[in-house]
């Protein structure tokens, strides 16, 4: 079988995969991604089918996924600067939101299923100096929400109510049922 297309550029997307010890090669759809709008949960899964169909061949697996962080139905996306990013961890203090993750996987026949996550994430109350601290890392700037819960981001987080795989950037055992159901010889992997 010829190798998983994972649909993403996300590096964590790709190390989550090769940890799971799935053959897989990266092609980056030309997939334009609109201003994100609400509902987050239906955004994340349109967007999430939209790069796995974008990147699918037949004969093929495809699998493309999108995150998406919201306040009730308030999406930040991925900040433009170390000022937005600045905004985003002042309204993420002391609160709660949602990561909304979707995954899709498009069959070497087509067919399509889809999975979305949606873990609650509690930041801590964060000061002024970690803020600045945190958006100095840099490492915010490519993350929806402006941090990334993997990294120095840990630091911001007191709890996670649900999958955190998903709030790192793909719902694991999610796209492994999907796959199975799908037919995608799993366990001949191993």
């Amino acid at each position: 079988m010829k190798p998983l297309i994972l649909a993403s550029k996300s590096p964590r997307r790709r190390e989550l995969l090769a940890r799971l010890g799935l053959p897989f090669e990266v092609r980056t759809p030309a997939v334009e991604e609109p201003p994100p709008s609400p509902p987050p949960g239906r955004f994340a899964l349109e967007l999430a089918e939209k790069k796995a169909r974008a990147a699918w061949e037949p004969g093929r697996f495809s699998l493309g996924a999108d995150t998406v962080v919201a306040i009730g139905d308030r999406i930040l996306g991925k900040p433009r600067d170390p000022e937005e990013n600045a905004r985003f961890l002042r309204l993420l203090s002391g609160q709660s939101h949602t990561v909304y993750t979707a995954a899709a996987v498009v069959a070497p026949d087509g067919r399509a299923r889809s999975v979305l996550a949606a873990p609650r994430v509690r930041f801590r109350r964060l000061d002024e100096e970690e803020i600045r601290w945190y958006v100095a890392t840099g490492e915010g700037l490519d993350k929806a929400g402006g941090y990334g819960i993997q990294e120095k981001g840990m630091a911001l987080v007191e709890r996670v109510d649900g999958d955190f795989y998903a709030v790192v950037g793909l719902p694991v055992a999610g796209v492994w049922e999907v796959l199975k159901e799908l037919g995608y010889p799993l366990l001949e992997e191993a």
